[in-house]
Protein backbone atom coordinates (compact mmCIF):
# COMPACT_ATOMS: atom_id res chain seq x y z
CA UNK A 1 0.00 0.00 0.00
CA UNK A 2 1.40 3.49 -0.84
CA UNK A 3 1.22 6.46 0.90
CA UNK A 4 -1.31 8.17 -1.25
CA UNK A 5 -3.81 4.91 -0.82
CA UNK A 6 -3.56 5.34 2.78
CA UNK A 7 -4.29 8.72 3.05
CA UNK A 8 -7.22 8.19 1.08
CA UNK A 9 -8.52 5.82 3.25
CA UNK A 10 -8.77 7.99 6.04
CA UNK A 11 -10.01 10.24 4.29
CA UNK A 12 -12.75 8.31 3.62
CA UNK A 13 -12.85 6.47 6.93
CA UNK A 14 -12.95 10.15 8.27
CA UNK A 15 -9.68 9.63 10.59
CA UNK A 16 -7.46 11.51 11.72
CA UNK A 17 -3.65 10.95 12.87
CA UNK A 18 -2.62 11.08 16.20
CA UNK A 19 -0.60 14.22 16.63
CA UNK A 20 3.03 13.72 18.11
CA UNK A 21 2.72 15.14 21.13
CA UNK A 22 -0.19 13.09 22.20
CA UNK A 23 2.18 10.25 21.59
CA UNK A 24 4.44 11.61 23.47
CA UNK A 25 2.30 12.44 26.76
CA UNK A 26 0.60 8.87 26.46
CA UNK A 27 4.13 7.28 26.72
CA UNK A 28 5.05 9.44 29.72
CA UNK A 29 1.64 8.22 31.27
CA UNK A 30 2.63 4.70 30.17
CA UNK A 31 6.01 5.01 32.10
CA UNK A 32 4.56 6.98 35.28
CA UNK A 33 2.15 3.69 35.76
CA UNK A 34 4.75 1.21 35.08
CA UNK A 35 7.57 3.01 37.22
CA UNK A 36 4.74 3.30 39.66
CA UNK A 37 4.03 -0.86 39.61
CA UNK A 38 7.60 -1.35 39.45
CA UNK A 39 8.56 0.77 42.41
CA UNK A 40 5.83 -1.32 44.26
CA UNK A 41 7.49 -4.37 43.43
CA UNK A 42 10.32 -3.85 44.84
CA UNK A 43 9.77 -1.48 47.77
CA UNK A 44 10.87 -3.90 50.12
CA UNK A 45 13.83 -4.35 48.29
CA UNK A 46 14.65 -1.02 48.27
CA UNK A 47 13.40 -0.64 51.99
CA UNK A 48 15.67 -2.98 53.38
CA UNK A 49 18.91 -2.05 51.12
CA UNK A 50 21.62 -0.02 53.47
CA UNK A 51 22.75 2.14 50.63
CA UNK A 52 21.98 4.34 47.70
CA UNK A 53 24.54 1.87 45.78
CA UNK A 54 22.88 -0.90 46.69
CA UNK A 55 19.72 0.17 45.66
CA UNK A 56 20.95 0.96 42.24
CA UNK A 57 22.41 -2.41 41.63
CA UNK A 58 19.02 -3.74 42.94
CA UNK A 59 17.04 -1.77 40.47
CA UNK A 60 19.43 -2.53 37.19
CA UNK A 61 19.56 -6.31 37.80
CA UNK A 62 15.25 -5.84 37.65
CA UNK A 63 16.05 -4.55 33.63
CA UNK A 64 15.20 -7.52 31.79
CA UNK A 65 11.76 -8.37 34.11
CA UNK A 66 10.59 -4.65 33.98
CA UNK A 67 10.55 -5.22 30.03
CA UNK A 68 8.97 -8.43 30.45
CA UNK A 69 6.21 -6.18 32.74
CA UNK A 70 6.32 -3.03 29.64
CA UNK A 71 6.01 -6.00 26.93
CA UNK A 72 2.82 -7.84 28.59
CA UNK A 73 1.52 -4.00 29.69
CA UNK A 74 1.74 -2.58 26.22
CA UNK A 75 0.26 -6.22 24.35
CA UNK A 76 -2.61 -7.06 26.76
CA UNK A 77 -3.93 -3.13 26.46
CA UNK A 78 -3.30 -2.84 22.57
CA UNK A 79 -4.53 -6.44 21.76
CA UNK A 80 -8.25 -5.57 24.16
CA UNK A 81 -8.77 -1.68 23.67
CA UNK A 82 -6.51 -0.29 20.81
CA UNK A 83 -3.84 1.41 23.19
CA UNK A 84 -2.39 1.51 26.62
CA UNK A 85 -3.63 3.65 30.00
CA UNK A 86 -1.89 6.58 28.21
CA UNK A 87 -2.94 6.35 24.74
CA UNK A 88 -6.70 5.49 26.31
CA UNK A 89 -6.55 9.34 28.47
CA UNK A 90 -5.45 10.90 25.39
CA UNK A 91 -7.97 9.64 23.40
CA UNK A 92 -5.54 8.14 20.46
CA UNK A 93 -5.74 4.26 19.66
CA UNK A 94 -3.44 1.85 17.69
CA UNK A 95 -5.14 0.47 14.34
CA UNK A 96 -4.20 -1.74 11.41
CA UNK A 97 -3.36 0.09 8.23
CA UNK A 98 -5.16 -2.63 6.29
CA UNK A 99 -8.29 -2.26 7.83
CA UNK A 100 -8.50 -0.02 10.55
CA UNK A 101 -9.25 -2.25 13.24
CA UNK A 102 -7.60 -2.88 16.49
CA UNK A 103 -3.84 -5.15 16.45
CA UNK A 104 -4.31 -8.92 16.68
CA UNK A 105 -2.49 -9.91 19.70
CA UNK A 106 1.10 -10.98 17.53
CA UNK A 107 0.97 -7.65 15.81
CA UNK A 108 0.66 -6.02 19.46
CA UNK A 109 3.35 -8.34 20.70
CA UNK A 110 5.34 -7.47 17.37
CA UNK A 111 4.80 -4.04 18.32
CA UNK A 112 5.37 -3.95 22.03
CA UNK A 113 8.89 -5.55 21.39
CA UNK A 114 9.94 -3.48 18.87
CA UNK A 115 9.07 -0.41 20.82
CA UNK A 116 11.42 -1.52 23.48
CA UNK A 117 14.38 -1.94 21.21
CA UNK A 118 13.33 1.78 19.74
CA UNK A 119 13.95 3.12 23.21
CA UNK A 120 16.97 0.84 23.91
CA UNK A 121 18.47 2.90 20.77
CA UNK A 122 18.62 6.24 22.35
CA UNK A 123 14.42 6.70 21.62
CA UNK A 124 15.44 6.99 17.61
CA UNK A 125 12.29 4.19 16.59
CA UNK A 126 10.42 6.86 18.59
CA UNK A 127 12.01 10.59 16.77
CA UNK A 128 11.51 8.21 13.56
CA UNK A 129 7.52 9.68 13.84
CA UNK A 130 8.86 13.62 13.97
CA UNK A 131 9.69 13.04 10.33
CA UNK A 132 7.13 9.73 8.49
CA UNK A 133 4.54 11.22 6.66
CA UNK A 134 2.09 8.78 8.63
CA UNK A 135 3.53 9.73 11.79
CA UNK A 136 4.76 6.17 12.36
CA UNK A 137 7.28 5.14 14.75
CA UNK A 138 9.60 2.11 14.19
CA UNK A 139 7.02 -0.28 16.11
CA UNK A 140 4.37 0.94 14.10
CA UNK A 141 6.51 0.24 10.60
CA UNK A 142 7.41 -3.43 11.98
CA UNK A 143 3.83 -4.12 12.99
CA UNK A 144 1.98 -2.44 10.10
CA UNK A 145 -0.07 0.25 12.25
CA UNK A 146 -0.63 3.75 12.62
CA UNK A 147 -2.10 5.36 15.95
CA UNK A 148 -5.18 7.47 15.10
CA UNK A 149 -7.27 9.88 16.95
CA UNK A 150 -10.17 7.96 18.41
CA UNK A 151 -13.59 9.21 18.05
Amino acid sequence: MDEFDLDERLYRENITLASVEKRVFAHMIDDLILSILLFIIISDKISSSSSAEEVILFINSFVLEFMVIKVFYHSIFTTMYGGSIGKILMKIRVVNIEDFDTPNPITSTNRAVVRILSESIFYLGFLWAFFEPHRQSWHDKTAKTIVVNDK
